[in-house]
């Protein structure tokens, strides 16, 4: 079973996410907050295997929250899926700098969220195309650094077909779409993004496409 903690402050979608969960064979929604610190809290005492987080909630945002559940410095980083709407899009890259492993949007469709849920509980990460494609690059002012010249050297380490393979990766694309793509098989693409991974010292895909914005591998969209 994969143990699901829900942190929302709306009663209704709270309410929604529980039944979709609970819904499944697989999944057990173990507990449920309202606010940033009875996230926290739940977090560390029931030690889920998944943590829906939204980013506005009272008395601690859900970005601090995941700060302090996966974080830099964190021993045990928690899996923490953030669910977003546009309207707080500016919180996005803030969140994925927090530790997230990955964000949907509120509207996607439940078997988006259930699937999201268990990738991040496979110890994989997540990141919605459309999501990655409008919101990363709308930021990517924000997200790239005055001086970018070590993030440029860190993409030395990779081979051609590896810069390729993470450009497509940070413009949205899934692991079937880039292996039609280069016209490779999708374990050929899980391969290339754990040799991405181990070259750049890198914890997930998340932290490959800020990399790739940051070094300006990918190009700002206007």
């Amino acid at each position: 079973m994969i143990r699901v903690l829900i942190c929302e402050d709306q009663a209704l979608i709270r309410a929604g996410y529980a039944t979709i969960f609970t819904s499944q064979p697989d999944l057990e929604v173990v507990g449920e907050a309202a606010d940033g610190p009875s996230g926290l809290e739940a977090a560390l005492r029931l030690e889920p295997d998944v943590i829906v987080m939204d980013i506005q909630m009272p008395l601690m945002d859900g970005i601090e929250v995941t700060t302090r559940l996966a974080g830099a410095g964190v021993a045990n980083p928690a899996k923490i899926l953030v669910v977003t709407n546009f309207n707080v899009d500016k919180y996005v890259y803030a969140a994925l700098k927090a530790g997230a492993s990955g964000f949907l949007l509120k509207d996607s469709p439940p078997e988006e969220l259930i699937n999201g849920v268990r990738t991040i509980a496979r110890g994989e990460s997540l990141l919605a195309p459309v999501v990655t494609r409008t919101l990363i690059g709308r930021f990517a002012e924000r997200i790239r650094p005055a001086e970018e010249a070590p993030r440029r050297q860190a993409l030395d380490a990779l081979a051609p077909r590896e810069r390729e393979v993470l450009g497509l990766v940070a413009q949205g694309l899934s692991n079937a779409e880039i292996a039609a793509e280069l016209l490779i098989g999708s374990e050929t693409v899980k391969t290339y993004m754990s040799r991405i991974l181990m070259k750049l010292n890198l914890r997930d895909r998340v932290q490959a496409v800020v990399l790739a914005y940051q070094s300006g591998l990918v190009a700002v969209q206007d």
